[in-house]
């Protein structure tokens, strides 16, 4: 952090008091002296302090120091400190110089240097897409503009908090089938690479041939051996080139078309896209944002493209005159329960409840979905997985069975 030196009188006095102040910027350094009561005769950046708020900002704004991760911790912090009455730039001039995690507290004093700059908050979040997605950027507008920040802090960390829990939740329950498969693999490579040649060794010894399942088991340890290092570099290559194609706008857009088209994974995509424009969108209305305008914001929450152009289509109707529930009922995403809920919503003049309603319903069907998927798939993997293994198994006894009867013969 820079430090200045100072020299200062109180008002109504003449003597002069000089001292060091150590603040995020010159401005801050004014607005604290001036806080204690002093009439600042000159104030100076020590050389130092400069070298080093450079070297500061250049680690802190590095890219490896910002995640998405820290997203919701400095949401809650920052709700905290302006629910408890403060001013959003307040609270970031406060969260910038006591935050005790030096990731955090580097996004704070950026944050907060954006709003030394003039930047509002949205506009300051904006700068650091790696943190905050479009998403969240436009919600902080919404709530800026509208006098609403609690509330929309608030219900952006009720939302984080509860993909937190979804995510915890799948990893947790892919945890087990995923350790198997490491000590199954590890096993498999011992079994395949040590012991299976050695045995190989003794029954050439004794002229003696391996059995069936022991020649299999050579084979696939043979092909692995010789063919294995240039599947792996294949391998490599072609993810390399996929990510590389994926992040086209062509490629991008293929991706996403080809998402939809498969039976198990549109469920799912679907569902998420449809628990994000809810959401977003009920927020929004909510805060006194216009339905066409947030139709519009909501549009860019969306990551999946063809949702998106599909989305897109459906706002353009409603901008025309069109009801919401019949626009998105041409898209072809939407259940027909939940077109019914959403009609309802419109005839009755609550359309942020039950968007919010039908939001909650696609929580609770995608974390019911997600959890079937992953007890399915972690059974088949975790079959597959003891059936390899108990091929080995017998593999190596039947080898061990052959060498033992030719020490008897």
């Amino acid at each position: 952090m820079p430090r200045y030196t100072y020299s200062a009188r109180p008002a109504g006095q003449t003597a002069v008091s000089t001292g060091t102040l150590d603040a995020l910027s010159r401005r801050e350094a004014l607005h604290l002296l001036q806080a204690r009561g002093l009439q600042v005769l000159q104030l100076d950046e020590e050389s130092g302090g400069a070298a080093r708020a450079g070297g500061a900002a250049a680690t802190d704004a590095g890219p490896k120091r910002f995640s998405p991760r820290q997203r919701l911790p400095f949401l809650e912090a920052l709700s905290e400190l302006v629910n408890a009455g403060m001013s959003a730039g307040e609270a970031l001039r406060l969260l910038a110089r006591r935050m005790q995690e030096p990731g955090l507290r580097a996004l704070c004093a950026a944050l907060w240097g954006k709003l030394g700059e003039g930047f509002t908050l949205s506009q300051a979040m904006a700068a650091h897409p790696v943190v905050f997605d479009r998403q969240t950027v436009n919600l902080i507008a919404a709530g800026e503009a509208t006098g609403s920040l609690r509330e929309v802090l608030a219900r952006l960390i009720e939302h984080f908090t509860e993909q937190k829990e979804l995510r915890q939740k799948f990893v947790a329950t892919l945890a087990y089938p995923a350790f198997i498969c490491v000590m199954s693999t590890l096993l498999a490579l011992f079994l395949l690479f040590y012991l299976v040649p050695r045995l190989l060794t003794i029954l050439t010894s004794q002229g003696r041939e391996l059995p069936f399942a022991a020649k299999l088991l050579v084979s696939g340890s043979n092909f692995l051996l010789y063919a294995g290092p240039f599947l792996l570099v294949a391998l490599i290559i072609g993810a390399a080139v996929f990510l590389r194609w994926r992040q086209t706008p062509a490629g991008r857009a293929e991706f996403d078309a080809w998402l939809l088209r498969m039976p198990v994974v549109r469920d799912f995509v679907i569902l998420s896209a449809l628990l994000n424009f809810t959401h977003t969108l009920a927020l929004l209305i909510e805060n006194g944002i216009t339905t066409a305008e947030a139709l519009r914001l909501s549009e860019r929450a969306l990551e999946n493209t063809r949702v998106q152009t599909l989305v897109r289509e459906a706002t353009d109707r409603v901008i025309e005159g069109s009801g919401l529930s019949a626009a998105l009922a041409r898209t072809g995403l939407a259940a027909p329960l939940l077109l019914d809920r959403l009609a309802v919503g419109e005839q009755t003049g609550n359309l942020a409840p039950s968007l919010r309603e039908i939001a909650r319903s696609c929580r609770k069907t995608l974390s019911r979905r997600l959890e079937l998927a992953v007890r399915i798939s972690s059974g088949i993997v975790l079959t597959f997985t003891f059936g390899f293994v108990a091929f080995l198994a017998y593999a190596i006894v039947s080898a061990l069975l052959q060498v033992s009867s030719g020490f008897r013969l």
